[in-house]
């Protein structure tokens, strides 16, 4: 079983109506990172998903669940 930290990012976003444009400007990134971040291209940075943590209100561990 694999777990995509991109995709549990995917669904929290959109679970808040949010574009990847809207999450992109508040962690400061572009949206092509947003983009390749979701399809499991790159992983993030720990700062970086520690940024995306707080715009969730939710804590990094929440990215590793199934």
């Amino acid at each position: 079983m694999s777990v995509s930290v991109g995709g549990n990012i995917k669904k929290m976003r959109l679970e808040r109506d949010m574009t990847q444009g809207e999450l992109a400007d508040k962690v400061s990134v572009t949206i092509s990172m947003i983009s390749q971040i979701e399809r499991g291209i790159k992983v993030p940075t720990i700062l970086l998903a520690n940024d995306i943590a707080k715009v969730f209100g939710c804590k990094t561990d929440d990215f590793f669940k199934d």
